[in-house]
């Protein structure tokens, strides 16, 4: 038995750090949306003890590569000797990029084995599960939009608008772990209600890690500060990816046109309140 489940990247339209926890850990107060730009997971089961990723990662050792530990996670949960996969990924999100894209995977990973082992856990038990591989792992099981506190794994279900926006990445990974440990990462914004940071417009909101990643990135900078002569820009989660809101399709492909003297990639896409994962 084959089948095939979309893997979808994730915006964070703002970004507010209220604080840094005891465990080092930081508080976030976040708006997640999905985007159409999907990987795509396809699974085949196995009658064994196994679990193989079948497409390599030049730059994940196979241990530390979360498909692999999110099937295993699941697996050790169940503490069923039977069950085996085999993983192949098409993979589209840029790795490094802040659109969530290896958090995304392991969520995938979760929801899917959950049905085709026939596991029937409930999702809340999935979402536990999936806070121990990471903070953005949570909203891709969750699979609407919303608002997030705590590390980003306190959500509330949010309907946001849907728009285009133009996905532009330089070509340049960057470390989470690295971003928010900076000492110049700005970590007091105050804690506001969901009612006063969504009654702003687009143009208001902003990423707290903006500022930091501009001056260890000036690549990044330099494009956040072109494209916003033509829309709205921002950073999403700590980078490198970036997003510029646009009216139409027709204008995010006029301004991706101007990108032609610039080392990046860029894609069109449409922003989902419901998770690609689900539909």
């Amino acid at each position: 038995m084959m089948k095939q489940w979309l893997s979808p990247a994730k915006l964070n339209l703002f970004l507010y750090i209220t604080g840094r926890r005891p465990d080092n850990y930081h508080n976030l107060q976040t708006l997640f949306q999905f985007i159409d730009l999907c990987d795509t997971l396809t699974f085949t089961l196995r009658k064994d003890n196994k679990i193989n990723l079948l497409t390599p990662f030049d730059n994940v050792p196979y241990d530390k590569n979360l498909i692999v530990i999110a099937a295993q996670c699941l697996k050790n949960y169940t503490q069923r000797l039977d069950l085996g996969i085999d993983i192949t990924i098409n993979k589209k999100i840029p790795m490094g990029g802040g659109l969530g894209g290896a958090s995304s995977n392991a969520a995938t990973v979760l929801v899917a084995l959950n049905e085709l082992w026939q596991l029937a856990l409930p999702m809340e038990t999935l979402i536990n599960l999936g806070r121990k591989l990471g903070a953005d792992v949570p909203i891709f099981i969750y699979g609407h939009a919303a608002f997030a506190e705590g590390i980003g794994d306190q959500l509330q279900s949010v309907d946001y608008q849907e728009n285009w926006y133009l996905i532009t990445y330089p070509n340049i990974e960057i470390s989470t772990v690295e971003i928010f440990n900076d000492p110049e990462l700005k970590r007091d914004t105050p804690v506001r209600t969901i009612e006063q940071l969504l009654s702003q417009p687009f143009e208001a909101f902003s990423n707290d890690c903006e500022n930091i990643v501009g001056k260890r990135y000036p690549k990044v900078h330099q494009i956040i500060s072109y494209l916003s002569q033509f829309a709205p820009t921002k950073l999403t989660g700590t980078g490198a990816c970036v997003f510029s809101l646009c009216h139409s399709q027709q204008q995010a492909q006029e301004i991706q046109s101007k990108l032609n003297n610039f080392s990046v990639e860029s894609f069109i896409t449409r922003s989902l309140n419901t998770s690609p994962l689900y539909q």
